[in-house]
């Protein structure tokens, strides 16, 4: 039997001795003539991945052949700018490959959405993460072939990856050059329009595209037809770009777009351009970078650090209802459901909160009997929503958890922060009572900046937190003892809290005046008031009483103490 401090190992291996890694079935990204991409939920770290499936059977023998380099080139290449590899699998005649999913959709899409013109600064941040991504493909002899805004992918927080190496090319030497016509065709090089050799200043010429896209929100080279389109590109003749641009960025649009392909920059050149290196903005973004794609690092080196896994799809599927407030029968939110679906709720006083699948946060009201909307909503307003409404949170950042008090709401994101909301009066939004009263909009408790957080929950007017370290903090109202700090004084930020001996907690749950901890041996702690033997002490207990109980009382079953 396990004790306190020895770890449970909780792997799960096959008959012959794999480990098996579990995933539910999120939805369709897209689809294609020999396969499709679909989004699933890792349910080991609650991440989300994308499983591109190639079915083989399908293909010719040079598609096949195509199909399965690309997963030698993705497990080649590890840059922050480009889609993460993680694993592939094959099932029968089918190719499955596990990779990092960008939750911002495309740069395709991003453009198409905008009203107004980049910025230059935008652009250059743009430019810069797609020139990084080049300058490390073509470090490694290998031609894309097919850089077009619809393969480049974003995060939430404008981390752009770049990705389908479905048709890549890897160039055995540094001399030797591609002949075979690939790509899209509005995004093809001069040289391969006219059947010649070309190498990597193919990928650069395509670069010149986008960046003309971002600059102008239209195709460099645009024709009714394939071979009109083609006369274009070998004419090379384009439209200007809007003045509102610096020189520096137009000079450095028709370099890449020279017919020759000698005459292209190679995308070290690009980096090391006026633009990227006055006023050391180049270190000022690779710094960026590498802080905007802490969470692909930590699951790449989970993948690499991993043995041969087996793939197990778990079917999850999940329908939220609501009653009471007046409401006698359970409703249905048909807005949870296929890609939306519900992972966890919870409830406050008059509000509601949902975490999805793709980790969006949601919240509504039922607000009754003159009960106020203080926040506790997180949608910026006072406005008591009785639909599910998605919460803004921090850009880039996914829920994974949300828990409820009184009229206030937690969040905590994928990579273990909290933000808070609604009614400060007892210090439960954690910052000091600094924002007020009440807070409209979700803002970050920085106290857990340096602690991040494993889960949260929260009492009516407190609330708890487990630290991934295995730390536990309460804040909010002390009465009764409920945040089991020996005290019923009120706390306006996150207190640690001792425990007595050698327990290590697994869960954190804040009762309506009490606080509950589960250790890794499955005992229970408990603070807070006892009245009616609510915290299963078993005293006898009649009234309402001010009794403190600090962590010295447990119970592995209720029994007297």
């Amino acid at each position: 039997m396990a004790t306190d401090g020895q770890e449970v190992d909780s792997e799960i291996r096959n008959q012959d001795g794999a480990l098996e890694a579990s995933y539910i079935y999120v939805k369709v990204l897209g689809r294609g003539a020999f396969g499709e991409a679909n989004l699933y939920r890792k349910t080991e770290d609650k991440s989300l991945v994308v499983w591109k499936e190639v079915n083989l059977a399908r293909l010719h023998e040079k598609e096949r052949r195509d199909a399965l380099s690309e997963v030698d080139i993705l497990s080649l290449l590890n840059h922050a700018n480009i889609i993460t590899y993680y694993n592939h699998f094959l099932d029968g005649e089918t190719l499955l490959i596990e990779m990092e999913y960008a939750n911002g959709g495309s740069l395709y899409h991003k453009i198409a959405e905008q009203t107004e013109l980049f910025s230059e600064e935008v652009i250059r941040w743009y430019l810069f993460q797609l020139a990084s991504a080049l300058s490390h493909i073509h470090g490694h002899d290998i031609i894309h072939r097919d850089v077009k805004t619809l393969n480049i992918f974003m995060s939430k927080s404008s981390l752009l990856k770049l990705g389908d190496f479905g048709i890549s090319k890897v160039l055995e030497t540094e001399s030797k050059m591609a002949d075979s016509v690939v790509g899209t065709p509005y995004y093809m090089s001069p040289e391969i329009i006219q059947g010649e050799k070309y190498d990597h200043k193919t990928d650069i010429w395509a670069l010149g595209c986008v960046l003309y896209e971002l600059l102008t929100f239209k195709r460099v080279f645009q024709a009714t037809n394939q071979l009109r389109l083609a006369y274009e590109i070998v004419k090379g003749d384009y439209e200007d770009i809007n003045p509102q641009y610096s020189q520096e960025i137009k000079d450095l649009v028709k370099s890449t777009l020279q017919k020759k392909s000698k005459d292209r920059p190679s995308s070290d050149e690009i980096l090391s351009s006026p633009i990227f290196t006055k006023e050391n903005s180049n270190e000022d973004m690779k710094r960026k970078v590498w802080e905007l794609n802490t969470q692909s690092r930590r699951l790449r080196l989970q993948s690499v650090a991993s043995t041969e896994t087996v793939p197990i799809i778990k079917s999850k599927s999940s329908e939220v209802y609501q009653w009471g407030g007046g409401k006698f029968t359970p409703q249905k939110q048909d807005i949870f459901t296929k890609g939306k679906s519900a992972v966890q709720v919870a409830v406050g006083n008059s509000h509601f909160a949902v975490v999805t699948m793709e980790k969006e946060l949601y919240t509504w009201a039922n607000v009754q009997g003159g009960t106020e909307i203080v926040g506790q909503l997180g949608q910026g307003n006072k406005s008591a929503y009785k639909a599910p409404q998605k919460v803004e949170g921090p850009s880039g950042a996914g829920f994974i958890q949300a828990a409820c008090g009184e009229d206030f709401t937690l969040a905590v994101t994928d990579e273990g922060q909290v933000y808070a909301s609604g009614s400060d009066y007892y210090g439960c939004l954690g910052v000091d009572n600094e924002e007020g009263d009440s807070v409209l909009s979700l803002i970050p408790i920085n106290f857990f900046s340096s602690r991040p957080v494993e889960e949260i929950s929260c009492g009516d007017n407190h609330c708890v937190a487990l630290t991934k370290e295995g730390d536990v903090y309460t804040w909010g109202c002390g009465e009764f003892g409920r945040l089991g700090l020996n005290s019923e004084d009120d706390h306006f930020s996150p207190q640690k809290v001792k425990t007595p001996g050698k327990h290590f907690i697994k869960h954190v749950l804040g009762g309506s005046e009490g606080t509950f901890l589960i250790t890794t041996t499955g005992r229970v702690l408990a603070c807070g008031s006892n009245e009616h033997n609510i915290l299963g002490f078993n005293s006898e207990m009649s009234g309402l009483r001010k009794r403190k109980q600090s962590y010295e009382s447990h119970v592995n079953t209720p029994s007297a103490q």
